[in-house]
């Protein structure tokens, strides 16, 4: 008779332990893949309003285009249990020092920016993923990981530029080039709603995996179960200093031209940029 006292006391104790365990570390339901923790993801839909991105004369509007991958995106990742922000959620002009500063606004958050790509060569094709700081790489990497290799696409691979939606904000942050709408057969694509699906999960997955970007010291990039190979990039930060000469020399041709026109110069080449990021 002592001897069931003493089982069901321990039975009791034991219970009561796994309770209180349970109630002071509660179950993460909403782990994603590589044992991330859910955080804020800022997303920023490039362009908008009167600025339709791309170039002139360009038929599918950009904008159109990243705001609906954006929002599902947002639906993917609040399902998952993500806090998601956007910079805009409808067809609204948000200059970039506002994105910038709602990003900023965010301590433990990541900031993603979908664009698509435009150039006046229609063969040009592809996918490419650009970041600036050394926090963002592997944000970059997990994304390009999966974005690149979920389209039928080339990869243009992983860059890193200083646009100013990279270089101001203080969270990792990365720009998602999902394809050229000025190439016929990615236009087609673009247009599709099952592909900009595709492009929402494959950038979703990109962010839960971000903890899981292995070393790129290692003597393998081949992912694992566990973990995602570092993407190699391109520093198109820097100048040459073949292309410093060229520079000087171009500086000293423009010089002689009239005011008019180098005033004309530098405005189109602030609205190409204006373009390109925002």
């Amino acid at each position: 008779m002592h001897t069931n006292s003493s089982r069901i006391t321990l039975s009791v104790a034991g219970f009561l332990m796994i309770s209180l365990a349970t109630s002071l570390y509660p179950a993460k339901s909403s782990r994603s893949s590589g044992g991330d923790t859910p955080i804020t993801v800022v997303i920023d839909a490039g362009h908008g309003g009167h600025d339709r991105g791309g170039i002139p004369g360009q038929r599918v509007a950009e904008k159109d285009m990243t705001l609906d991958v954006a929002l599902r995106l947002k639906n993917i990742l609040s399902a998952n249990g993500y806090n998601v922000v956007m910079t805009r959620s409808t067809d609204v002009f948000v200059p970039l020092g506002g994105r910038v500063a709602i990003a900023n606004s965010y301590r433990n958050a990541v900031f993603v920016c979908i664009h698509f790509n435009a150039t006046g060569r229609s063969g040009a094709s592809g996918i490419e993923t650009y970041f600036y700081s050394r926090e963002s790489l592997p944000l970059a990497s997990a994304i390009h990981y999966y974005v690149a290799g979920g389209a039928p696409s080339e990869n243009r691979g992983v860059r890193r530029r200083g646009y100013y939606v990279l270089r101001k904000t203080s969270i990792p942050a990365v720009l998602v080039e999902c394809g050229f709408l000025t190439n016929p057969t990615e236009a087609a694509y673009a247009q599709s709603g099952s592909y900009r699906q595709k492009l929402a999960e494959e950038i979703a997955a990109g962010i839960r995996g971000r903890n899981s970007v292995g070393s790129g010291f290692g003597s393998t990039r081949v992912a694992t179960a566990e973990s995602i190979p570092l993407q190699p990039y391109m520093d198109q930060t820097k100048v040459t200093s073949s292309k410093k000469t060229s520079s000087k020399r171009s500086h000293k041709k423009s010089a002689r031209k009239k005011k008019s026109s180098s005033k004309r110069s530098d405005s189109e080449a602030s609205a190409a940029s204006s373009n390109r990021e925002g």
